[in-house]
């Protein structure tokens, strides 16, 4: 990491649709359902809506109730269990759908003397996998109640979405002492408008219809990622 520059500062970045195409829930879920954690009817429909999800972003799903049922699928199974099936699929399917040019801007935070968080609604030991495996500061995600290391079913503090991002935004850089007015939020999702308004540099990632609009009438940077880009990083990758 290079010397530090400017005031300290934290990057904090959305994952779904912002660091990744799709949902991660879904690949997840399909991992899920390969160990047979969850039955094919309720792959089928993660599948129809990371298909809504890609159309329409979170405009087109009721994504409280999508990760409600993700939670459901797990509990009884342990921490450890979810934490492998996350490194497995972060290697076989995550890793093929992350954005390059929303990565090299994480990085290049890094690179500035930055901390960089994510903040998502997916259950913080995939979040904390994600941060690892791309070398991040950390991760801030949904905490699942666990007793003796097995989930019980019960949220912690409740979905880490909306408004609460930004609650948990504010607190990490609180902890460290760090002035939001320094910091910047990347997110496609409207959703995500109280995160992006904590933040002195907010910017924008393939927003959805909503947060397009807001985004212009505020002057804040659209970022514009194809899929011809990635699709480019993958071949790349296996030559």
């Amino acid at each position: 990491m290079s010397e530090e520059s400017g005031p300290r500062a934290i990057a904090f970045f959305d994952v779904d649709n912002t660091l990744l195409r799709g949902a991660s829930l879904y690949h997840v879920g399909l991992g899920a359902w390969r160990m047979r954690f969850i039955s094919l009817a309720d792959i089928l429909s993660f599948g129809w809506n990371q298909t809504r999800f890609l159309a329409f972003g979170e405009d087109g799903i009721n994504i409280a109730r999508l990760r409600l049922r993700a939670m459901d699928m797990i509990t009884g199974h342990t921490r450890t269990e979810l934490i492998t099936l996350s490194h497995d699929i972060f290697d076989s399917r995550l890793s093929h759908r992350l954005w390059p040019e929303t990565v090299a801007v994480a990085h290049a935070h890094l690179e500035a003397g930055r901390e960089v968080w994510l903040v998502t609604a997916t259950a913080q030991e995939i979040a904390d996998v994600i941060a690892e495996r791309l070398e991040l500061t950390g991760a801030l995600g949904t905490k699942l109640a666990t007793v003796d290391g097995i989930f019980t079913g019960q949220l912690v503090d409740g979905i880490c979405h909306g408004e609460r991002k930004a609650v948990v935004a504010r607190g990490i850089a609180e902890a460290r002492d760090i002035e939001l007015a320094h910091c910047w939020a990347y997110s496609d999702s409207h959703n995500d408008i109280p995160l992006l308004e904590l933040v002195g540099n907010p910017v924008a990632v393939n927003p959805d219809t909503t947060l397009r609009r807001y985004a212009l009438a505020r002057g804040w940077p659209i970022m514009h990622m194809k899929v011809a880009q990635l699709r480019a990083a993958r071949a790349s990758k296996k030559r």
